[in-house]
């Protein structure tokens, strides 16, 4: 069995701990390395190159957003699951935006971690639910608020099911091949459904998914 290399990223030497004993009471994990801040994430990254790293959003020297934004452009391979202690819709986009895959809160991380590192190794995306749960419920209350009909109803059922693909962590390419179509058609219907929603970037659809409770 091919084993998932991971880097802990956290300044609490506690914290790395708890999480290394965690992932490698699992034989299918391995932690490859730790750092205690942004820029020693980076280095060890570099160095180590893992399948996954687990980041810490708030850390000394360089934030957990600025190291992950440096780390998905050199291995842009590797996934980053983000710890927060913060639920908020802006962290979750910066995060997003930052390269993220997932997006754990710390309190829930023992119980989540384990799913999340599983889902992001095979190309999804992995939220905690409170962040799911809570992102839905402030998207209906301000669709409620706004007296608006939700723009979802406007896509076509070929758009909505591009939209749960790209939401999924699939390339262009790899929904293209798995709906036999042509590229240029999964790139125009992207297009249209990004239009019909008002979505700016692959960050924002992955965020409007979660709160459509389209990711789970």
């Amino acid at each position: 069995m091919k084993q998932i290399r991971i880097l802990l990223a956290d300044d609490h030497n506690v914290i790395r701990h708890g999480l290394r004993l965690l992932l490698e009471s699992h034989p299918e994990f391995v932690v490859v390395a730790e750092a205690a801040d942004g820029r020693q994430a980076i280095e060890q990254a570099v160095a180590t190159r893992p399948d996954v790293v687990v980041l810490d959003i708030s850390m000394p020297h360089l934030s957990g957003t600025e190291a992950a934004e440096r780390i998905t452009e050199m291995l842009p391979s590797t996934a980053i699951v983000f710890l927060s202690m913060h639920s908020d819709e802006g962290y979750v986009l910066r995060a997003l935006k930052a390269g993220a895959k997932g997006y754990l809160l710390k309190d829930s991380a023992e119980g989540d971690l384990i799913e999340a590192i599983r889902a992001v190794s095979h190309g999804q995306a992995f939220f905690s639910p409170e962040v799911s749960r809570m992102l839905v419920e402030d998207y209906m209350r301000e669709i409620k608020a706004r007296g608006v009909h939700d723009s979802y109803e406007l896509l076509t059922t070929r758009e909505r099911e591009i939209l749960h693909l790209l939401a999924g962590g699939k390339s262009n390419k790899d929904i293209a091949g798995m709906l036999n179509l042509s590229l240029y058609t999964v790139e125009t219907h992207r297009r249209n459904l990004q239009e019909k929603l008002n979505l700016h970037s692959l960050a924002e659809l992955i965020l409007y998914a979660v709160r459509k409770g389209l990711i789970a």
